[in-house]
């Protein structure tokens, strides 16, 4: 798609790394883009091939010093309460990353697991691990909350929630964007809606965009990931991944030419 036709473009990723090669061409063809970048230091249990905590943070403070700290948001979701990372070790996974990472990006965006019946699936295939729904746990809901805010305020960081219930704003916690759009003219200068995506969860406030990512590409095996659901077939798609495809996965053969023409849209954000 032509820098044009598209506002910005925004990368959830565990490892921006692979796209390093890359950005000078973003960059050059004019492309506005930002990354979400999701780092929580969780054991290898739960997050099976992620990069470690020290290379991720590398990673992010690399990343931040190249393009801006501004388009490098940390996110620290799922927030997933375990007897293998308890609400103790969660806060002091938290303040470790925040103090790495102050100075590198202006904003934290945090998030409670979802228990799909799916996520529930693979994490009951993690031996030994017992996972407890904190959102159903007022108090120590709040106190984690409120350690998190106070945490990312003394790190220079403001902190944000992804897809949650109101409960948590007493704690200093406000709900947020993932596409933001006073985010994106602040950084860019777009003038872009500010209306909800009607395709979201009630509680998300993005503004539309659209979705290039598929289920079952993602090779990082976190037990409690929704979008890969089944390692085999991820591994498949991966194998049929085609560098010089319009497709994340497979290639044009058999597609009508008229579906691969780009629709007319004012808005486009990924």
């Amino acid at each position: 798609m032509h820098p044009k036709d598209v506002d910005a473009l925004v990368f959830w990723t565990r490892n921006p790394a692979p796209l390093f090669p890359h950005l000078a061409e973003l960059d050059a063809q004019g492309y506005a883009y930002l990354f979400q970048f999701t780092l929580t230091g969780y054991p290898r249990s739960i997050e099976t091939s992620v990069p470690d905590p020290d290379t991720a943070v590398k990673t992010f403070s690399c990343l931040s010093d190249w393009i801006g700290r501004e388009r490098v948001i940390w996110r620290y979701d799922p927030v997933l309460v375990s007897n293998q990372v308890p609400v103790a070790t969660h806060k002091r996974l938290f303040a470790r990353l925040a103090r790495q990472l102050s100075g590198k990006t202006r904003r934290v965006t945090i998030s409670f697991a979802d228990f799909y019946k799916k996520t529930e699936r693979n994490l009951k295939q993690v031996e030994g691990l017992i996972c407890t729904d904190i959102t159903r746990q007022q108090e120590e809901l709040q106190d984690l909350a409120a350690f998190m805010a106070r945490t990312a305020r003394e790190e220079g960081m403001e902190i944000q929630s992804c897809a949650e219930p109101a409960a948590i704003r007493e704690s200093g916690i406000l709900p947020g964007k993932c596409l933001d759009d006073d985010w994106l003219k602040a950084v860019f200068g777009l003038a872009l809606t500010s209306k909800k995506d009607k395709g979201q969860r009630p509680e998300c406030g993005c503004i539309p965009s659209v979705d290039i990512g598929s289920y079952n590409t993602c090779l990082h095996g976190c037990a409690y990931c929704y979008a890969t659901y089944n390692h085999q077939a991820a591994i498949e798609n991966k194998r049929q991944h085609d560098p010089t495809s319009p497709f994340l996965v497979g290639g044009i053969e058999g597609i009508d030419p008229a579906l691969l023409q780009p629709a007319p849209s004012q808005q486009q954000l990924f």
